[in-house]
């Protein structure tokens, strides 16, 4: 496996980002529920995970449930981004929907990002002008829009150029939240760089939706149970424990899988 992670940032940790997509409530659940797995995966690797930004959904769902619009995870541990680069892309979910009344079967998608953990600006060989920046503070919110602080600690930044914008509210202190949100910021211009040395920039700057035709892999609970990787062909009927955090046979089918 080391002769397979062998890029230059695999050693190191990963920024992981869940987005929920086409599906509504179902979709925010959806994401809900792949950050658990990952979140399991992460703990069975001994890798330490950490929730840097979180946007809820819609209260009100059933027993409660709340989903996630999105959510920024930083996870610590040697591999870390070597292991999870390559499940990045549209997850799709299908199963009886626990928002319908008739119990209908529902599709959902969310997408997954995984950008390397970049401490420097050095370690992407550019520069990022702070004329480039707009910085805005906000209060950190919870569920149901209940503020988990009374100052202004969140931090959002969006670089002008790409029009990447980044957030993070997981720190006490500004500063703390600022340094997080430029870590991740890093990350995410250094994908778009490696993305331009084989793509049209025009099309680096389209957004790959999560929906229907654009997924990498398939969560199938009803009407039969089966997980499939649509791009590496491995496939299990143990749904449970890939949702619980058994990913182990997909991500190293994935790691062998040509750049």
């Amino acid at each position: 496996m080391k002769i397979f992670l062998s890029g230059p940032y695999d050693r190191g940790g990963a920024i992981l980002q869940i987005f929920s997509g086409a599906g509504g409530r179902d979709a925010q659940d959806w994401a809900t529920m792949l950050q658990r797995m990952y979140e399991r995966y992460c703990e069975r690797k001994g890798f330490r995970v950490k929730i840097l930004e979180q946007s809820f959904g819609e209260a009100g769902g059933p027993e409660g449930r709340i989903g996630i619009k999105s959510v920024t995870l930083e996870i610590r541990g040697k591999f870390a981004f070597g292991f999870l680069k390559k499940e990045a892309g549209v997850h799709r979910l299908v199963r009886i929907s626990p928002f319908s009344p008739q119990n209908l079967r529902h599709t959902s998608f969310a997408q997954v990002v995984v950008l390397p953990k970049l401490e420097s600006l050095e370690e992407i060989q550019m520069k990022i002008e702070e004329k480039d920046l707009k910085i805005e503070t906000f209060r950190s919110s919870g569920p149901g829009g209940q503020y988990m602080q009374k100052t202004e600690t969140a931090v959002r930044i969006t670089h002008l150029p790409t029009k990447i914008t980044v957030k993070c509210q997981s720190e006490r202190s500004q500063a703390q939240n600022k340094r997080k949100a430029m870590e991740i910021l890093y990350g995410r211009i250094y994908q778009l760089e490696k993305e331009k040395q084989t793509r049209d920039l025009k099309e680096i700057k389209g957004k790959i939706e999560p929906a229907w035709g654009k997924q990498i892999r398939s969560y199938v609970l009803h009407p039969y149970k089966l997980v499939k990787d649509l791009r590496t062909g491995v496939e299990t009927s143990d749904v449970e424990g890939v949702l619980d955090g058994d990913l182990d046979r997909f991500i190293k089918a994935e790691v062998k899988l040509k750049t």
